[in-house]
């Protein structure tokens, strides 16, 4: 499998993973901040930006993306993750890959609660009626907060329309796995970051990983959405590098 991946700058490594309405493209922003004092490294997981979507058996991002810093010659760095790039990170921080985390409205084993499955069941629906556009559009109104500028919000309507398009067109559809996760276990710092016009579930998520995570302190912005390096992108580049 080929990852589409970049890097930039030099210094400690920052691992940048994603949220699955978008691709490594959200982080243009933050990309260009961090790579003044660190080495930083996107990616874009199987069936986003310029990843296929194909595998020869089942697979999970978290592997990828540990192969990809094996490749790199990376045993540990500073992982980001976005909404379901926060699943992620968690996941490379079980396996040992982790030396400090950052999750931004982060996906959890909590179960889902009612707005999250009314999100995903508007969603489901119009893709299946082959309305790609009106689902991408839909992720932009349910995930970007008050503050984010209209080439924000188009930006994201491209990178979620090419995702749904990608994936959609996949012929076999490949079988994804995901990785166990004891966020008790993750002995790391780790800052957990809270959209106040985030959907509760996130909210719920946040606060629940804060707790568990033994070495995390959690930092709840009142005007962010679910995507807040979209939404106020100066503002995450200083808290990411204060943090870091």
């Amino acid at each position: 499998m080929t990852l589409w991946y970049a890097e930039r700058g030099e210094g400690e490594p920052v691992v940048l993973l994603h949220s699955t309405a978008a691709d490594s493209g959200m982080w243009d922003a933050q990309r260009d901040a961090l790579s003044e004092r660190f080495r930083v490294i996107t990616v874009d997981f199987r069936g986003y930006g310029r990843s296929p979507y194909r595998a020869d058996g089942p697979y999970s991002d978290s592997g990828d993306v540990a192969r990809l810093l094996a490749a790199l010659e990376i045993s540990r760095a500073a992982l980001v993750g976005s909404s379901g790039g926060g699943m992620v990170a968690l996941e490379l921080a079980a396996a040992g890959l982790a030396n400090r985390l950052v999750l931004l409205n982060p996906l959890s084993t909590l179960e889902p609660t009612p707005d999250l499955r009314a999100f995903w069941d508007e969603e489901e629906r119009l893709l299946e009626q082959g309305d790609v556009q009106g689902a991408a559009e839909l992720n932009a109104r349910t995930l970007l907060g008050p503050e984010a500028s209209p080439g924000a919000r188009e930006r994201l309507v491209a990178m979620q329309r090419h995702a749904f398009e990608v994936q959609l067109a996949a012929d076999p559809e490949p079988e994804q796995v995901e990785g166990e996760v004891s966020p008790g276990a993750i002995d790391v710092p780790a800052l957990v970051v809270s959209g106040g016009r985030d959907l509760p579930y996130f909210a719920d998520s946040a606060r629940h990983l804060a707790a568990e995570l033994p070495r995390a302190r959690l930092v709840e912005l009142e005007w962010a959405g679910h995507l807040p390096a979209l939404e106020r992108p100066e503002e995450i580049n200083a808290l990411l590098l204060d943090y870091l």
